[in-house]
């Protein structure tokens, strides 16, 4: 349980960092988005395939293409989303994505929810609605897409991602995989390229460390989380990533913001602690 719970908290992290990197990166002009995805997923990609070689007598690179090629889309759409939308409706729009595709997978798979598993869920989904929706107006018809289609690609991936029996294998080869498409888009692209050092720091930090270690955390965990509890877990994102702002931008601390934070992290503990308590018990309540 201990490895468990470290495996989803540094992956959480990791996710509130990526998003603190990419807007850092192209909010500030540092780096175009098709440079700054690629060098993410090649940094990630170089970084798992050394730790996979290193490792275990040298095993072999795991993952499959259709994974891969929901990386690989989660990570176009992402980072060209996140030129027009502000964090906040960003945030929403790719989290409340990831929400229904894998809380539908859930349902239709069979996993018991009781009471407990559906407050934390609206608690925090109150709590998010809460931080985010006074700052949100009508943000661009194309980004606000874009985001959607990151968030269900996202689902797709984690979702896939509870069938890896070797966590670490499995995120370097779909990392591989990816990586040319990557490249394609940026090849397609070059007439629009621009980088300085901070953009290319920003973005090999964001692929080696957020991604790469981040993704093959979050594969570690998956398997005994369950769809919905990684749905729910993954609601903490938009509220980590708002108190990395206080921390890192000295954004003021908001009686909003704390309550959010409250609201969120305390249903997400609820319902993840439920669910796995459900999936270890043998008998257990229907809502």
């Amino acid at each position: 349980m201990n490895r468990l719970a470290a495996a989803t908290g540094f992956a959480l992290l990791a996710f509130a960092a990526n998003s603190v990197l990419c807007r850092m990166a192209l909010r500030a002009a540092h780096i175009d988005p098709a440079s700054f995805m690629s060098i993410r997923l090649l940094s990630g990609a170089a970084t798992l395939w050394l730790l996979v070689r290193l490792g275990r007598g040298g095993q072999r690179l795991g993952g499959d293409w259709r994974s891969a090629l929901a990386l690989l889309t989660y990570a176009i759409a992402f980072t060209f989303a996140y030129v027009g939308l502000t964090a906040g409706t960003g945030a929403l729009l790719l989290f409340g994505a990831v929400q229904v595709v894998m809380i539908a997978a859930g349902f239709v798979g069979g996993e018991r929810i009781d009471r407990s598993i559906a407050l934390g869920w609206l608690l925090a989904v109150a709590g998010l609605i809460l931080l985010l929706l006074p700052g949100i107006s009508a943000p661009p018809a194309r980004d606000a897409i874009f985001m959607l289609i990151a968030g269900c690609a996202w689902g797709v991936y984690s979702l896939r991602g509870r069938r890896s029996l070797n966590a670490l294998a499995d995120t370097a080869g779909n990392f591989s995989r990816a990586l040319p498409g990557t490249l394609l888009v940026s090849a397609l692209l070059w007439g629009h390229r621009s980088a300085d050092a901070a953009g290319v720091v920003l973005a090999a930090l964001s692929g080696s460390i957020a991604s790469g270690l981040g993704y093959a955390a979050w594969y570690t965990a998956l398997p005994r989380l369950g769809a919905i509890a990684a749905a729910n877990a993954q609601l903490s994102v938009p509220v980590i990533t708002a108190l990395a702002g206080v921390a890192l931008f000295s954004e003021p601390v908001t009686v909003r913001l704390a309550s959010a934070s409250v609201l969120v992290l305390g249903g997400t503990a609820l319902a993840v602690r439920r669910t796995l308590t459900l999936r270890t018990a043998p008998v257990a309540r229907d809502l």
